[in-house]
């Protein structure tokens, strides 16, 4: 071989495999890719499911499992334990309690018995680390802080199990701040005084919060009473599409300004007009009723579920949001603060998906059209994962506890 062709050939190999990535599918690989709101929890307690099977999204309606994650070029995420808000009396408050401590120990167990394809970590290092050893990681959030509103000592109880995101609301107000969707309107105007404790205590134990779901208002109070970055684990941006829980310009620079990612949400309800056809509600109500759950739905009846479904689809359709819309809002995010304050999450298996982005293996597809808009190398990193650990890092450095 020629002294220089032998000298190239040295160059190519001493790179780093990220340098040397070529194709989106390369680059995507090259990139450690996490998506911080997984609400695939909710299945784990379902009959026969198993995480580690391959799964149909158009048969059971589920969008994330191990070898879906592994097609996609998945790394990991943020597993979330949700609590439906229930009441806000002393039961509802047990019954909230209960219901997160065992949705907790079901991710526990989850990454226990599948040790190793999976496993818990608690800082940006371990994900990382996790990636090196060729498995998926498995951070865990709160979302809706009715687990703890009868207590907020238990935010400590959640950290020692391994809780490092927590959001302090979810579809209505609760006892610690406002929803960005309560249909009876604000009743705190942002954070209730616990809310503000709420903030104080997550900043002492170095826990993520995620104001996702939160008003506004109360999305304006966390910014200037935490101390910390926050991370906005599922939202949109107003500018492209008007719905309560995507986020204004002035509070999407100053999130920017304190730190923060905004994770863009891949649910078409918040990104297109999708209007309320009160015959499909009933419909699929009825067909609910008859079958159950989809993802619980026995093999033998599967093909009459759904068919009867599709029929009803045919029937009352819904608008859907698409990549094109999807990227209209990582561009905006990109243009008006920069791209190290942006990032993905599907809202898989509560909710999210849309056309192009259905479930985990679409995300090489949405790589594709970064790289086709000018997204480097750099840029897909800290787009997939590289932004949220470095917000985590500085969030826990912060801690005092």
């Amino acid at each position: 071989m020629h002294p220089r062709a032998l000298l190239a050939s040295l160059i190519v190999l001493s790179l780093p495999a990220a340098a040397l990535a070529q194709t989106p599918r390369e680059m995507h690989e090259a990139a450690i890719v996490l998506d911080t709101h997984f609400d695939t929890p909710a299945n784990f307690s379902a009959p026969g499911w198993s995480i580690m099977d391959r799964h149909d999204y158009a048969i059971d309606g589920t969008q994330v499992d191990y070898p879906r994650m592994v097609e996609g070029g998945v790394d990991g995420g943020v597993f979330v334990v949700f609590t439906p808000q229930r009441g806000r009396d002393a039961v509802a408050d047990m019954w909230s309690r209960d219901h997160a401590l065992t949705r907790t120990a079901e991710i526990l167990q989850m990454t226990a018995r599948h040790h190793e394809h999976f496993t818990l970590v608690t800082t940006p290092a371990q994900a990382r680390t996790a990636v090196a050893e060729g498995k998926k990681f498995v951070f865990i959030s709160l979302e809706n802080g009715a687990p703890l509103a009868g207590d907020l000592s238990l935010m400590e109880s959640f950290y020692k199990l391994g809780v490092r995101m927590m959001g302090p609301v979810h579809f209505a107000n609760n006892d610690l701040a406002d929803s960005s969707t309560d249909p009876g309107g604000p009743e705190w105007n942002g954070l209730s005084e616990k809310g503000r404790q709420f903030v104080r205590h997550a900043n002492d134990l170095g826990i993520v919060i995620d104001p996702s779901h939160a008003s506004d208002a109360a999305l304006d109070q966390m910014l200037e009473l935490s101390r910390a970055p926050l991370i906005l684990s599922h939202s949109g941006v107003k500018a492209v599409y008007d719905h309560p829980r995507n986020i204004p310009d002035d509070l999407l620079r100053k999130l920017a300004a304190k730190g923060g990612v905004i994770q863009i949400n891949a649910f078409s309800g918040y990104m297109v007009d999708t209007p309320r056809i009160p015959e499909r509600i009933a419909a699929m109500a009825a067909l609910n009723a008859k079958y159950g759950p989809q993802r619980d739905v026995p093999a033998e009846r599967r093909e009459a579920y759904l068919a009867e479904r599709a029929a009803i689809e045919a029937r009352y359709p819904l608008p859907q949001a698409n990549l094109d819309d999807l990227m209209a809002h990582i561009l905006h995010v990109v243009n008006t603060v920069g791209i190290d304050h942006v990032g993905l999450s599907g809202d898989f298996d509560g909710g999210g998906g849309i056309v192009g982005l259905e479930d985990v293996t679409a995300f090489p597809a949405l790589t594709e059209r970064l790289v086709a808009a000018g997204f480097t190398q750099s840029d897909l990193d800290k787009f997939w994962g590289g932004n949220v650990l470095r917000v985590m890092e500085v969030i826990q450095a912060a801690a005092t506890r």
